[in-house]
């Protein structure tokens, strides 16, 4: 068995973020919620392991509605993780952040609530964690400063709306959102951002805009514009990643790892 205090970084998103080709060592587990999206993948980033995971499977074969989040993250926990990099493809709904711009969000507006499994405390115990501020602060602090010293240009605030899928949203739903403070948006942050504050892990995003959303943009959506949008900017952000993982201090000091402190009755 993998000792699970070696690897306390995860990873969800795309690939191309370790170091060589060499073949990484593959973790598959089962959750009292069933099955992750796929094995999980021990990488390297210099000296520091880093436990990796393909949110839409191997193949990039289950839809962002169908994505077991709940066994995502429990597997993350299971193996002692304390901080996750999320990183995701979005639309953008704000003329000021174009296809190609790299985006550290700092606020959520979840509509997919009813519609997937997002918590873990459904008996038992009733938990309300504190969701002011869904991401890290620590972590965003030094993606932001990372991002500063290496000379990537990324976009600081941004509110990230996520919505069921999978089908892309009509141009009046992408004016409704835009109206109510919504900059980038996507299927897949919500539950996985609030079930990681739900076991005290640590979390952030890095969004990479692939397209304006419907109605913003003059020219129908695509999936290959997404992909490629995304290929060019996926360089950058593992070398964000990387970079911001080795300046991490080894010592969690947010409030993250204290969540469930006074959530419950």
């Amino acid at each position: 068995m993998h000792n699970k205090q070696q690897a306390k970084i995860g990873i969800i998103g795309g690939s191309g973020l370790s170091e060589s080709e060499a073949k990484k060592e593959i973790i598959t587990i089962k959750t009292p919620y069933g099955k992750p999206s796929c094995p999980y993948e021990i990488e390297k980033i210099d000296d520091i392991e880093v436990l990796f995971l393909r949110r839409h499977g191997q193949k990039h074969s289950i839809p962002p509605h169908k994505v077991n989040y709940r066994a995502n993250i429990y597997g993350f926990k299971n193996f002692g993780i304390e901080r996750i990099f999320g990183v995701f493809a979005t639309g953008s709904l704000n003329e000021n952040i174009p296809p190609g711009s790299i985006v550290i969000p700092n606020q959520i507006i979840d509509f997919t609530q009813g519609m997937r499994a997002n918590t873990f405390y459904e008996e038992k115990k009733v938990v309300h964690i504190d969701f002011t501020e869904p991401f890290c602060s620590e972590i965003r602090h030094y993606l932001l400063e990372t991002a500063r010293k290496i000379g990537i240009n990324v976009i600081s605030h941004a509110t990230y709306i996520c919505v069921n899928g999978p089908r892309l949203e009509t141009a009046a739903e992408i004016k409704f959102f835009k109206n109510i403070g919504a900059d980038i948006i996507g299927m897949t942050i919500m539950p996985e951002a609030s079930l990681a504050r739900e076991v005290e892990i640590c979390y952030a995003a890095v969004a990479v805009v692939a397209n304006y959303a419907a109605g913003i943009s003059k020219f129908p959506l695509t999936v290959k514009e997404v992909i490629e949008t995304m290929e060019d900017s996926l360089d950058a952000v593992g070398f964000l990643i990387k970079e911001t993982i080795k300046k991490l201090p080894e010592e969690r000091k947010c409030l993250c790892k204290h969540a469930l402190k006074n959530a419950s009755f």
